[in-house]
């Protein structure tokens, strides 16, 4: 293939970006910031000198130092990573249409802009017959309407016998959890829903609300696809990613979806699993999804699902999907292959030529005290070694042979590891040896051991695809 990519992103998925670019004959250009001087996805380029490859930037969310640098270096594409701009549907349209134009390895800017909308993805779902959490799908500003659909919300829930019924009040214009308040009754529904009106118009300029049934008890499923701008779409079945911090930051992921092996659902968990493939590939192509996508699911302990939203991005997980997927015996890298797609070829295989075997297991390793509220711990790590097995991988940006400092500008993700085995008991027996079997020592400016998550994740195997 022919082209440069500039990686307009940091740490591991930066790493796995230029490798999956060394793998397909491509140059690359990384950008780093002050903070970052010390990791690996810049110690592994050229920092000076007339073939440098890894350029200074004041931040990864200033755009026009990153199209500034691709310029000079005269990179013909850009791989946003996840974060930062992966979803940012201005950005991939300036890129795309400045003077200089750049591909943008990822969906066209249309569709990151039309399924970016969580209200607009609920809409379309709705239109064409995909359930999503039930209630309403546009913004709401009349006092009595919010109340007559909350109260219809509240009824049905008691009608089918939901424990503790509820409804969540959302502020339209919010996001990252901000404006959002519970009601279980609907005499305070009114107190609460001008509260949280007065409250969306003083933060957002917005006083629009959105009223949908809450849901408590239910795994969080994701399906990964692969699509090209020829219309083909190819699925990698499903993963669950329900063990999550308090933040709502994933920790602990497993592919497939749903194993019997886990838990006694009161469902077929296979036809479970097929149905929230197909509504995802319906959903495709309607909007003409054009790259890698992941389609985010709950589905509640009777089997029902509800579409969440849409992730227009290569996700941190991605990975998992692909180690129980074989394309003539072997694992496919689906960041290799979502580059190839932007870059204009055909994906070059059928949704048959994809077996699904066996199970896989993601750890993120983190910096951080789960007994306190997965607060980041900050110091310098000395020693950082992992096994090396022939069912595991890891990707991380943190060296192993000199100390490192961690960056407070950042969360303290250290690193991920995945595991696979011939079904979920042998993945999450070799996940336990794994994380055995990891040394990670360091210390902070008190002289105080290094906290990380390691014994969370073990502690929590035992929990995966259970409700």
């Amino acid at each position: 293939m022919e082209g440069k990519v500039l990686i307009a992103n940091r740490g591991e998925i930066a790493i796995r970006i230029m490798k999956a670019c060394m793998d397909l004959g491509l140059e690359y250009v990384v950008v780093y910031t002050d903070a970052d001087r010390n990791s690996e996805h810049v110690r592994q380029n050229r920092t000076e000198g007339p073939n440098q490859n890894a350029w200074r930037i004041t931040s990864y969310t200033e755009p026009n130092d990153i199209l500034a640098v691709a310029d000079h270096t005269g990179c013909t594409a850009i791989h946003p990573g996840y974060g930062f701009f992966s979803e940012d549907f201005r950005f991939a349209r300036r890129a795309t249409k400045r003077d200089r134009p750049l591909t943008f390895i990822g969906p066209n800017w249309q569709v990151i802009r039309d399924l970016g909308d969580k209200i607009n993805t609920k809409r379309i779902a709705n239109k064409l017959g995909i359930p999503t959490i039930p209630g309403t799908d546009a913004p709401i500003y009349n006092e009595m309407e919010a109340e007559e659909i909350a109260e219809h919300l509240l009824d049905d829930q008691k009608n089918k016998g939901t424990d503790n019924p509820s409804i969540l009040i959302k502020a339209a214009a919010g996001g990252g959890g901000m404006g959002i308040e519970e009601v279980t009754e609907i005499e305070h529904f009114r107190r609460v829903y001008r509260q949280l009106q007065n409250y969306a118009k003083r933060q957002f300029g917005d006083g629009g609300v959105l009223i949908e049934q809450c849901l408590r008890d239910y795994n969080h499923l994701e399906v990964q696809l692969l699509c090209s701008r020829y219309g083909e779409r190819i699925h990698f079945s499903s993963r669950n990613c329900t063990i999550q911090s308090t933040g709502r930051q994933k920790r602990v992921e497993a592919a497939p979806g749903f194993h019997r092996s886990c838990f006694d659902y009161q469902f077929e968990e296979q036809k479970v699993l097929d149905q929230i493939v197909d509504y995802s590939l319906k959903l495709a192509a309607h909007v003409k999804y054009d790259n890698v996508g992941t389609w985010e699911w709950i589905v509640d302990r009777t089997g029902q699902p509800y579409l969440l939203e849409v992730n227009t991005r290569i996700q941190v997980e991605n990975d998992i999907s692909a180690r129980i997927s074989y394309i003539d015996g072997q694992q496919p890298n689906l960041i290799r292959e979502q580059i190839r797609l932007a870059l204009g070829e055909r994906i070059g295989f059928k949704q048959k030529a994809v077996k699904f075997k066996g199970a896989a297991i993601e750890l993120r390793i983190v910096a951080e005290d789960t007994k306190r509220g997965f607060s980041p711990w900050i110091g310098t790590i000395n020693e950082f070694s992992f096994p090396n097995f022939p069912w595991s991988a890891v990707y991380s940006h943190v060296p192993q042979d000199r100390p490192y400092s961690i960056p407070s500008d950042f969360d303290p993700n250290l690193a991920l590891a995945l595991v696979w085995g011939e079904d979920m008991d042998d993945a999450k027996q070799k996940a336990a040896q794994f994380i055995e079997q990891t040394t990670i020592r360091g210390e902070d400016s008190s002289g105080n051991p290094i906290i990380t998550n390691l014994n969370y994740l073990k502690n929590n195997l035992d929990r995966l695809l259970a409700f």
